[in-house]
Protein backbone atom coordinates (compact mmCIF):
# COMPACT_ATOMS: atom_id res chain seq x y z
CA UNK A 1 0.00 0.00 0.00
CA UNK A 2 1.33 3.57 -0.52
CA UNK A 3 2.19 5.37 2.34
CA UNK A 4 1.50 9.04 2.18
CA UNK A 5 3.36 12.18 3.86
CA UNK A 6 0.95 14.96 4.79
CA UNK A 7 2.89 16.16 7.33
CA UNK A 8 5.52 19.15 6.50
CA UNK A 9 9.37 18.53 7.47
CA UNK A 10 11.21 20.34 10.28
CA UNK A 11 12.65 23.10 8.10
CA UNK A 12 8.83 23.70 6.61
CA UNK A 13 7.34 23.11 9.77
CA UNK A 14 9.01 26.58 11.01
CA UNK A 15 8.51 28.00 8.13
CA UNK A 16 4.99 27.62 8.68
CA UNK A 17 4.88 29.14 12.53
CA UNK A 18 7.18 32.59 11.97
CA UNK A 19 6.00 32.86 8.21
CA UNK A 20 2.34 34.51 8.40
CA UNK A 21 0.14 34.40 5.51
CA UNK A 22 -0.38 38.16 3.54
CA UNK A 23 -3.21 38.95 6.21
CA UNK A 24 -0.76 38.56 9.19
CA UNK A 25 -2.85 35.72 10.51
CA UNK A 26 -1.47 32.52 11.53
CA UNK A 27 -2.71 29.34 9.09
CA UNK A 28 -6.53 28.42 10.10
CA UNK A 29 -7.87 24.96 8.62
CA UNK A 30 -10.25 26.06 5.85
CA UNK A 31 -14.18 24.79 5.33
CA UNK A 32 -14.59 22.04 3.41
CA UNK A 33 -13.70 23.44 -0.76
CA UNK A 34 -15.77 23.61 -3.77
CA UNK A 35 -13.13 22.03 -5.80
CA UNK A 36 -9.45 20.42 -5.48
CA UNK A 37 -6.70 20.74 -7.94
CA UNK A 38 -4.32 17.81 -7.91
CA UNK A 39 -0.90 19.00 -9.66
CA UNK A 40 1.21 15.85 -9.51
CA UNK A 41 4.81 16.21 -9.62
CA UNK A 42 8.11 14.35 -9.67
CA UNK A 43 11.82 15.65 -9.74
CA UNK A 44 10.14 19.36 -10.73
CA UNK A 45 11.99 21.45 -8.47
CA UNK A 46 12.29 24.18 -10.61
CA UNK A 47 9.48 24.42 -11.93
CA UNK A 48 7.32 23.91 -9.13
CA UNK A 49 6.91 27.45 -7.66
CA UNK A 50 6.31 29.37 -10.47
CA UNK A 51 3.67 26.81 -11.63
CA UNK A 52 1.63 26.59 -8.03
CA UNK A 53 1.91 30.94 -7.80
CA UNK A 54 0.05 31.25 -11.25
CA UNK A 55 -2.56 28.69 -10.72
CA UNK A 56 -2.98 29.80 -7.02
CA UNK A 57 -3.38 33.35 -8.48
CA UNK A 58 -5.81 32.27 -11.14
CA UNK A 59 -7.98 30.21 -8.70
CA UNK A 60 -7.84 33.39 -6.30
CA UNK A 61 -8.82 35.87 -8.37
CA UNK A 62 -11.44 34.07 -10.87
CA UNK A 63 -12.81 31.26 -8.41
CA UNK A 64 -16.08 32.13 -7.09
CA UNK A 65 -15.44 29.60 -4.50
CA UNK A 66 -13.44 27.46 -1.64
CA UNK A 67 -11.00 25.82 -3.53
CA UNK A 68 -7.49 23.52 -2.53
CA UNK A 69 -4.34 23.05 -4.76
CA UNK A 70 -2.73 19.72 -3.93
CA UNK A 71 0.76 19.26 -4.68
CA UNK A 72 1.35 15.02 -4.97
CA UNK A 73 4.91 14.42 -4.69
CA UNK A 74 5.59 11.01 -6.67
CA UNK A 75 8.58 9.64 -4.68
CA UNK A 76 10.86 12.50 -5.84
CA UNK A 77 14.65 11.90 -5.35
CA UNK A 78 15.31 15.79 -5.75
CA UNK A 79 14.14 18.88 -3.74
CA UNK A 80 10.90 18.95 -4.76
CA UNK A 81 8.82 18.08 -1.92
CA UNK A 82 10.66 20.80 0.30
CA UNK A 83 9.56 23.62 -2.55
CA UNK A 84 6.14 21.80 -2.11
CA UNK A 85 6.26 22.25 1.71
CA UNK A 86 7.41 26.04 1.14
CA UNK A 87 4.09 26.73 -0.94
CA UNK A 88 1.99 25.19 1.34
CA UNK A 89 3.26 27.22 4.54
CA UNK A 90 3.04 30.39 2.21
CA UNK A 91 -0.77 29.48 1.26
CA UNK A 92 -3.80 28.60 3.36
CA UNK A 93 -4.86 26.93 0.21
CA UNK A 94 -2.43 24.30 -0.64
CA UNK A 95 -1.34 21.46 0.64
CA UNK A 96 1.59 19.00 0.22
CA UNK A 97 1.23 15.42 0.02
CA UNK A 98 4.34 12.92 -0.85
CA UNK A 99 4.06 9.49 -2.10
CA UNK A 100 6.86 6.83 -1.63
CA UNK A 101 6.10 5.35 -5.41
CA UNK A 102 6.08 6.69 -8.69
CA UNK A 103 3.44 6.57 -10.86
CA UNK A 104 0.65 9.56 -11.88
CA UNK A 105 -2.85 7.27 -10.96
CA UNK A 106 -1.18 6.03 -8.12
CA UNK A 107 -0.91 9.87 -6.95
CA UNK A 108 -4.33 10.97 -8.25
CA UNK A 109 -6.53 7.76 -7.23
CA UNK A 110 -4.49 8.66 -3.49
CA UNK A 111 -5.21 12.38 -3.26
CA UNK A 112 -9.05 11.68 -4.62
CA UNK A 113 -9.44 9.26 -2.29
CA UNK A 114 -8.76 11.16 0.35
CA UNK A 115 -10.48 14.75 -0.38
CA UNK A 116 -13.30 16.02 0.76
CA UNK A 117 -13.95 18.69 -2.10
CA UNK A 118 -17.31 18.18 -4.65
CA UNK A 119 -14.86 18.18 -7.51
CA UNK A 120 -11.79 17.00 -7.89
CA UNK A 121 -9.23 17.95 -10.87
CA UNK A 122 -5.77 17.29 -12.12
CA UNK A 123 -3.32 19.68 -14.37
CA UNK A 124 0.30 18.52 -15.43
CA UNK A 125 2.71 21.09 -13.82
CA UNK A 126 4.06 22.09 -16.96
CA UNK A 127 0.61 24.13 -17.31
CA UNK A 128 0.99 23.30 -20.99
CA UNK A 129 -3.41 23.71 -20.85
CA UNK A 130 -4.29 27.30 -20.84
CA UNK A 131 -5.73 28.33 -17.38
CA UNK A 132 -8.63 29.72 -19.32
CA UNK A 133 -10.16 26.48 -19.65
CA UNK A 134 -9.96 25.87 -15.92
CA UNK A 135 -13.53 27.14 -15.22
CA UNK A 136 -15.48 25.65 -18.31
CA UNK A 137 -14.26 22.21 -16.86
CA UNK A 138 -15.26 22.44 -13.51
CA UNK A 139 -18.28 24.36 -13.89
CA UNK A 140 -20.60 21.60 -15.17
CA UNK A 141 -19.85 19.11 -12.21
CA UNK A 142 -20.57 21.97 -9.91
CA UNK A 143 -24.06 22.81 -11.70
CA UNK A 144 -24.32 18.92 -11.70
CA UNK A 145 -24.56 18.78 -15.50
CA UNK A 146 -21.91 15.94 -15.88
CA UNK A 147 -19.96 13.38 -13.86
CA UNK A 148 -16.73 14.03 -15.50
CA UNK A 149 -14.75 16.50 -17.22
CA UNK A 150 -11.94 16.81 -19.51
CA UNK A 151 -10.14 19.26 -21.64
CA UNK A 152 -9.68 18.30 -25.42
CA UNK A 153 -7.00 19.17 -27.64
CA UNK A 154 -8.63 17.23 -30.67
CA UNK A 155 -12.12 19.22 -30.23
CA UNK A 156 -13.46 21.87 -32.30
CA UNK A 157 -12.03 25.18 -31.00
CA UNK A 158 -8.92 23.95 -29.58
CA UNK A 159 -5.44 25.51 -30.39
CA UNK A 160 -2.38 23.05 -30.24
CA UNK A 161 1.30 23.78 -30.59
CA UNK A 162 2.75 20.45 -30.82
CA UNK A 163 5.19 18.55 -33.23
CA UNK A 164 3.90 16.23 -35.82
CA UNK A 165 5.43 12.99 -33.88
CA UNK A 166 2.56 13.83 -30.55
CA UNK A 167 0.47 14.51 -32.94
CA UNK A 168 0.32 11.37 -34.70
CA UNK A 169 0.59 9.23 -32.06
CA UNK A 170 -2.51 11.23 -30.09
CA UNK A 171 -4.21 10.52 -33.01
CA UNK A 172 -3.51 7.14 -33.40
CA UNK A 173 -4.09 6.45 -29.80
CA UNK A 174 -7.37 7.94 -29.55
CA UNK A 175 -8.45 5.73 -32.81
CA UNK A 176 -7.27 2.49 -31.25
CA UNK A 177 -9.82 3.58 -28.04
CA UNK A 178 -12.63 4.00 -30.51
CA UNK A 179 -11.96 0.83 -32.57
CA UNK A 180 -11.16 -1.27 -29.52
CA UNK A 181 -13.07 -0.17 -26.13
CA UNK A 182 -15.68 2.05 -28.29
CA UNK A 183 -14.71 5.54 -26.76
CA UNK A 184 -17.14 8.46 -27.47
CA UNK A 185 -14.42 10.84 -25.77
CA UNK A 186 -11.94 12.57 -27.83
CA UNK A 187 -8.88 12.75 -25.90
CA UNK A 188 -7.99 10.68 -23.55
CA UNK A 189 -4.44 11.85 -22.31
CA UNK A 190 -5.08 15.84 -22.05
CA UNK A 191 -3.76 16.05 -18.42
CA UNK A 192 -6.32 18.45 -17.86
CA UNK A 193 -9.57 16.66 -16.20
CA UNK A 194 -12.20 16.87 -13.55
CA UNK A 195 -14.79 14.45 -11.61
CA UNK A 196 -17.26 14.98 -8.89
CA UNK A 197 -15.97 13.78 -5.64
CA UNK A 198 -18.99 10.90 -5.48
CA UNK A 199 -18.37 9.73 -8.65
CA UNK A 200 -14.37 9.10 -7.87
CA UNK A 201 -15.27 7.30 -4.41
CA UNK A 202 -17.44 4.71 -6.48
CA UNK A 203 -14.90 4.02 -9.35
CA UNK A 204 -11.36 4.98 -8.07
CA UNK A 205 -11.57 1.36 -6.70
CA UNK A 206 -11.91 0.04 -9.75
CA UNK A 207 -9.36 1.46 -11.83
CA UNK A 208 -6.45 -0.88 -11.59
CA UNK A 209 -3.47 1.65 -13.54
CA UNK A 210 -1.14 3.66 -11.22
CA UNK A 211 0.50 5.23 -14.15
CA UNK A 212 -0.33 6.61 -17.24
CA UNK A 213 -3.68 4.81 -18.36
CA UNK A 214 -4.87 5.51 -15.41
CA UNK A 215 -7.16 8.47 -17.01
CA UNK A 216 -7.96 6.23 -19.97
CA UNK A 217 -9.28 3.42 -17.84
CA UNK A 218 -11.60 6.21 -15.34
CA UNK A 219 -13.01 7.44 -18.47
CA UNK A 220 -14.12 4.28 -20.03
CA UNK A 221 -15.55 2.95 -17.05
CA UNK A 222 -17.42 6.25 -16.18
CA UNK A 223 -18.46 6.01 -20.45
CA UNK A 224 -19.53 2.36 -19.74
CA UNK A 225 -21.77 2.84 -16.80
CA UNK A 226 -23.52 5.80 -18.46
CA UNK A 227 -22.15 8.75 -16.77
CA UNK A 228 -21.90 12.45 -18.87
CA UNK A 229 -18.34 13.33 -20.03
CA UNK A 230 -18.41 16.97 -20.86
CA UNK A 231 -15.05 17.96 -22.93
CA UNK A 232 -13.92 21.22 -23.46
CA UNK A 233 -12.12 22.78 -25.94
CA UNK A 234 -8.08 23.70 -25.00
CA UNK A 235 -5.37 26.07 -26.01
CA UNK A 236 -2.61 23.63 -25.55
CA UNK A 237 1.24 24.41 -26.19
CA UNK A 238 3.95 21.17 -26.20
CA UNK A 239 6.56 21.42 -23.24
CA UNK A 240 9.74 20.81 -25.12
CA UNK A 241 11.16 19.76 -21.74
CA UNK A 242 8.76 16.77 -20.98
CA UNK A 243 10.52 13.49 -19.59
CA UNK A 244 7.94 11.39 -20.70
CA UNK A 245 9.26 7.85 -22.07
CA UNK A 246 7.17 7.90 -25.28
CA UNK A 247 8.14 4.56 -25.84
CA UNK A 248 7.69 2.89 -22.53
CA UNK A 249 4.27 4.86 -21.77
CA UNK A 250 2.76 3.67 -25.49
CA UNK A 251 3.38 -0.02 -24.44
CA UNK A 252 2.04 0.23 -21.02
CA UNK A 253 -1.31 2.00 -22.90
CA UNK A 254 -2.06 -0.41 -25.63
CA UNK A 255 -1.65 -3.45 -22.47
CA UNK A 256 -4.14 -1.44 -20.41
CA UNK A 257 -6.37 -1.16 -23.45
CA UNK A 258 -6.16 -5.08 -23.80
CA UNK A 259 -7.11 -5.73 -20.01
CA UNK A 260 -9.45 -3.26 -20.07
CA UNK A 261 -10.84 -5.09 -23.38
CA UNK A 262 -10.96 -8.71 -21.88
CA UNK A 263 -12.65 -7.78 -18.50
CA UNK A 264 -15.13 -6.03 -20.37
CA UNK A 265 -15.63 -9.29 -22.40
CA UNK A 266 -15.85 -11.28 -19.58
CA UNK A 267 -18.30 -9.09 -17.89
CA UNK A 268 -15.91 -8.75 -14.89
CA UNK A 269 -16.46 -4.69 -14.36
CA UNK A 270 -20.07 -3.87 -12.40
CA UNK A 271 -21.01 -1.71 -14.99
CA UNK A 272 -24.62 -2.41 -14.56
CA UNK A 273 -24.37 -1.46 -11.12
CA UNK A 274 -22.71 1.84 -11.31
CA UNK A 275 -25.00 2.52 -13.89
CA UNK A 276 -28.07 1.92 -11.40
CA UNK A 277 -26.56 4.48 -8.60
CA UNK A 278 -24.81 6.91 -10.52
CA UNK A 279 -26.11 7.49 -14.03
CA UNK A 280 -28.79 10.06 -15.23
CA UNK A 281 -29.66 8.48 -18.17
CA UNK A 282 -30.92 5.13 -16.14
CA UNK A 283 -32.75 6.65 -13.77
CA UNK A 284 -34.45 9.18 -16.73
CA UNK A 285 -35.17 6.39 -18.95
CA UNK A 286 -36.56 4.04 -16.23
CA UNK A 287 -38.79 7.24 -14.92
CA UNK A 288 -40.23 7.72 -18.77
CA UNK A 289 -40.68 3.93 -19.91
CA UNK A 290 -38.02 4.81 -22.72
CA UNK A 291 -36.63 1.76 -23.03
CA UNK A 292 -33.67 0.35 -21.64
CA UNK A 293 -29.86 1.08 -21.40
CA UNK A 294 -27.55 -1.62 -23.03
CA UNK A 295 -24.87 -3.10 -21.55
CA UNK A 296 -22.43 -0.77 -22.47
CA UNK A 297 -24.18 2.53 -20.62
CA UNK A 298 -25.87 3.54 -23.65
CA UNK A 299 -29.37 4.04 -24.39
CA UNK A 300 -30.89 1.52 -26.68
CA UNK A 301 -33.52 2.11 -29.36
CA UNK A 302 -37.09 0.67 -29.67
CA UNK A 303 -35.82 -1.99 -31.41
CA UNK A 304 -33.19 -3.05 -28.66
CA UNK A 305 -30.12 -2.24 -31.10
CA UNK A 306 -27.15 -0.18 -29.65
CA UNK A 307 -27.42 3.35 -31.77
CA UNK A 308 -24.13 4.34 -33.46
CA UNK A 309 -23.65 2.74 -36.78
CA UNK A 310 -20.60 4.32 -38.04
CA UNK A 311 -18.99 3.12 -34.13
CA UNK A 312 -19.91 -0.15 -34.66
CA UNK A 313 -18.74 -0.26 -38.41
CA UNK A 314 -15.20 1.00 -37.55
CA UNK A 315 -15.05 -1.18 -34.28
CA UNK A 316 -16.02 -4.31 -36.68
CA UNK A 317 -13.29 -3.47 -39.34
CA UNK A 318 -10.67 -2.92 -36.64
CA UNK A 319 -11.92 -6.49 -35.17
CA UNK A 320 -11.25 -8.09 -38.78
CA UNK A 321 -7.96 -6.46 -39.13
CA UNK A 322 -6.76 -8.05 -36.08
CA UNK A 323 -8.27 -11.39 -36.63
CA UNK A 324 -6.66 -11.43 -40.02
CA UNK A 325 -3.20 -11.34 -38.50
CA UNK A 326 -3.98 -13.51 -36.14
CA UNK A 327 -4.72 -16.08 -39.00
CA UNK A 328 -1.75 -15.25 -40.44
CA UNK A 329 0.69 -15.76 -37.28
CA UNK A 330 -1.74 -19.01 -36.08
CA UNK A 331 -1.61 -20.65 -39.67
CA UNK A 332 2.66 -20.33 -39.94
CA UNK A 333 2.97 -21.65 -36.35
CA UNK A 334 0.97 -24.31 -37.21
CA UNK A 335 2.25 -24.90 -41.06
CA UNK A 336 5.23 -26.77 -39.30
CA UNK A 337 3.30 -29.37 -37.49
CA UNK A 338 0.64 -30.36 -39.86
CA UNK A 339 -0.65 -29.94 -43.82
CA UNK A 340 -1.99 -26.93 -45.50
CA UNK A 341 -5.57 -27.57 -45.22
CA UNK A 342 -5.11 -28.77 -41.54
CA UNK A 343 -3.77 -25.50 -40.62
CA UNK A 344 -5.92 -23.76 -42.77
CA UNK A 345 -9.30 -25.06 -41.00
CA UNK A 346 -7.48 -24.77 -37.43
CA UNK A 347 -6.75 -21.27 -37.82
CA UNK A 348 -9.93 -20.07 -39.12
CA UNK A 349 -11.67 -21.71 -36.28
CA UNK A 350 -9.52 -20.39 -33.75
CA UNK A 351 -9.72 -16.65 -35.21
CA UNK A 352 -13.41 -17.17 -36.18
CA UNK A 353 -14.38 -17.96 -32.23
CA UNK A 354 -12.15 -14.94 -31.43
CA UNK A 355 -13.48 -12.48 -33.59
CA UNK A 356 -17.35 -13.10 -32.69
CA UNK A 357 -16.06 -12.73 -29.06
CA UNK A 358 -14.24 -9.65 -29.79
CA UNK A 359 -17.42 -7.88 -32.05
CA UNK A 360 -19.55 -9.71 -28.97
CA UNK A 361 -18.18 -7.38 -26.54
CA UNK A 362 -16.23 -4.20 -28.18
CA UNK A 363 -18.68 -3.57 -31.21
CA UNK A 364 -22.21 -4.63 -30.14
CA UNK A 365 -21.83 -4.23 -26.28
CA UNK A 366 -22.64 -7.74 -24.76
CA UNK A 367 -21.00 -8.26 -21.98
CA UNK A 368 -20.80 -11.61 -19.28
CA UNK A 369 -21.20 -15.38 -20.25
CA UNK A 370 -25.35 -15.16 -20.94
CA UNK A 371 -25.74 -16.48 -24.11
CA UNK A 372 -22.05 -16.69 -24.69
CA UNK A 373 -22.21 -20.22 -26.19
CA UNK A 374 -25.28 -19.16 -28.40
CA UNK A 375 -23.81 -16.37 -29.67
CA UNK A 376 -20.90 -18.85 -30.94
CA UNK A 377 -22.58 -21.37 -32.22
CA UNK A 378 -24.34 -18.59 -34.36
CA UNK A 379 -21.55 -17.06 -35.14
CA UNK A 380 -19.82 -19.78 -36.77
CA UNK A 381 -22.86 -20.31 -38.48
CA UNK A 382 -22.44 -17.39 -40.18
CA UNK A 383 -18.50 -18.07 -40.81
CA UNK A 384 -19.98 -21.15 -42.43
CA UNK A 385 -22.28 -18.92 -44.75
CA UNK A 386 -20.12 -16.61 -45.98
CA UNK A 387 -17.02 -19.37 -46.82
CA UNK A 388 -19.64 -21.17 -48.46
CA UNK A 389 -20.41 -17.34 -50.33
CA UNK A 390 -16.66 -17.27 -51.22
CA UNK A 391 -15.99 -20.62 -52.46
CA UNK A 392 -19.44 -21.35 -54.36
CA UNK A 393 -18.62 -18.00 -56.16
CA UNK A 394 -15.09 -20.02 -57.14
CA UNK A 395 -17.45 -23.02 -58.44
CA UNK A 396 -19.20 -21.26 -60.88
CA UNK A 397 -16.71 -19.81 -62.32
CA UNK A 398 -16.10 -23.64 -63.93
CA UNK A 399 -13.43 -23.69 -66.20
CA UNK A 400 -12.75 -20.01 -67.11
CA UNK A 401 -8.96 -19.50 -66.63
CA UNK A 402 -8.57 -15.89 -66.52
CA UNK A 403 -6.73 -14.39 -63.02
CA UNK A 404 -8.31 -11.24 -63.69
CA UNK A 405 -12.06 -12.43 -63.27
CA UNK A 406 -10.76 -14.92 -60.61
CA UNK A 407 -9.62 -12.30 -58.36
CA UNK A 408 -12.89 -9.83 -59.19
CA UNK A 409 -15.07 -12.49 -58.42
CA UNK A 410 -13.15 -12.95 -55.12
CA UNK A 411 -13.01 -9.52 -54.24
CA UNK A 412 -16.54 -9.03 -54.97
CA UNK A 413 -17.73 -12.47 -53.15
CA UNK A 414 -15.32 -11.31 -50.16
CA UNK A 415 -16.98 -7.86 -49.93
CA UNK A 416 -20.58 -9.27 -49.89
CA UNK A 417 -19.68 -11.72 -47.42
CA UNK A 418 -18.36 -9.31 -44.77
CA UNK A 419 -21.61 -7.30 -45.44
CA UNK A 420 -23.54 -9.78 -44.77
CA UNK A 421 -21.46 -11.17 -41.85
CA UNK A 422 -22.13 -7.59 -40.02
CA UNK A 423 -25.36 -7.48 -40.82
CA UNK A 424 -26.48 -10.74 -39.54
CA UNK A 425 -23.97 -10.18 -36.52
CA UNK A 426 -25.74 -6.27 -35.96
CA UNK A 427 -29.26 -8.12 -36.46
CA UNK A 428 -29.97 -11.17 -35.29
CA UNK A 429 -26.50 -12.70 -33.25
CA UNK A 430 -26.23 -9.37 -30.99
CA UNK A 431 -29.61 -7.81 -31.37
CA UNK A 432 -30.37 -6.51 -27.62
CA UNK A 433 -34.33 -7.53 -27.00
CA UNK A 434 -36.12 -5.56 -24.80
Amino acid sequence: MTAIQTTPGPDAQAAQETQPNPAGAPHQPLPVPALDVVVPVYNEEAGLEPCVERLHAYLAYNFPYRFRITIADNASVDSTFEVATRLAARYPEVEAVHLDQKGRGRALRAVWSASDAAVLAYMDVDLSTDLTALLPLVAPLLSGHSELAIGSRLAKGSRVVRGTKREIISRCYNLILRGTLAAGFTDAQCGFKAIRGDVAKRLLPLVEDTGWFFDTELLVLAERSGLRIHEVPVDWVDDPDSRVDIVATATADLKGVARVARALTRGELPIADIRAELSPAARRAAAAGQGQISATGRAVDPDGVPPGLTGQLIRFATVGLVSTVAYAIIYALLRYGMGAQAANIVALLITTIGNTAANRSLTFGVHGPDQWLRHQVQGLAIFALTLLLTSGSLALLGSVDHYFVEVTVLVLASALATFLRFTLLRTWVFKVHR
